[in-house]
């Protein structure tokens, strides 16, 4: 007797369960065609797949940056006109990739431990020259005002909705310092991080670094690469200034102190740097 009624519970159990199951399936079953998938049970463990979003300079003109982002070897998800059009008063960016694909825009790349950043980052290009060789040495070519104001809304937006960190929005040249060097140092970092878009050091915290010594005097070398490194770049750890880390110093310099890029290893570059690690990479 005991045997049936443990029977019969478990039938009634299992019999809730399968009515559950059929309840949820009224709404949340999609139709594939050949099978059907039933999206009532989504896991807790998850998040976005994008972590990073990069900017780029085109280094060509609105008619060659186009095709190059549609016909040729690379691609972005975004590209940002030199004269931004306007809809129902609004300036109009250029979506060339879907957010759910990926864009062939980083290349050999690396941040914070991971490569092939095409892989979870979103890509936006910005019409811009560059910069042109001269007598004078290498000039660079600033960007337009519409141009900054588009970039930094359509950012805001992206990093909302992806949950980007600040320290991931980045240039392409803070992700492939050895090869890149966009968007260069016309880029306004510091007047996007005061809107809310990617990181910037506090002040007082680099001065703390600085210990009263002059901006252009010696660095540490071996510090800043072991500060580079924790905040996310890719550079020897060696204690030497080599060629590498030169350029990577430079990299940096481009993002965090556009007035001086040599790369060379000075205190100020240093006092940055742990400034930005203590800001964004110390545990709470």
């Amino acid at each position: 007797m005991k045997r049936i009624i443990l029977l019969l519970s478990v039938l009634g159990l299992a019999g809730c369960v399968g009515h559950h199951v059929a309840e949820k399936q009224a709404t949340n079953v999609i139709d594939h065609g050949d099978y059907a998938v039933d999206t009532s049970f989504p896991s807790q463990e998850q998040d976005e797949r994008v972590r990073f979003l990069i900017f780029h300079y085109t280094a060509a003109d609105d008619k060659e940056s186009l095709r190059l982002l549609t016909h040729g070897s690379v691609s972005a998800h975004y590209l940002i006109p030199s004269n931004p059009g306007q809809f129902n008063g609004k300036p109009v960016v250029l979506q060339l990739v879907p957010e759910n694909k990926r864009a062939w825009h980083a290349g050999v790349s690396g941040w914070a431990g991971r490569n092939n950043i095409n892989d979870t980052s979103i890509g936006i290009e910005i019409v811009n020259d560059g910069f042109h060789e001269s007598a004078a040495g290498r000039q660079w070519i600033p960007y337009h005002k519409e141009q900054i104001v588009l970039a930094a809304r359509l950012a805001r937006d992206i990093m909302a909705r992806y949950q980007i960190k600040p320290q991931n929005v980045l240039a392409h040249s803070d992700i492939a310092p050895l090869r890149k060097t966009d968007p260069g140092p016309q880029f306004p970092w510091q007047a996007m991080a005061q809107q809310g878009i990617g990181a910037w050091p506090d002040a007082a915290t680099v001065t703390k670094y600085l210990q009263g010594k002059h901006r252009w005097s010696a660095g540490n070398v071996a510090v800043i690469q072991q500060a580079l490194a924790a905040y996310g770049y890719t550079i020897p750890q060696t204690g030497k200034m080599d060629p590498e880390t030169q350029r990577v110093i430079s990299a940096f310099q481009m993002h965090f102190r556009s007035s001086n890029i040599t790369g060379v290893a000075d205190m100020e570059t240093e006092a940055i740097a742990r400034a930005l690690v203590e800001k964004y990479c110390t545990p709470t």
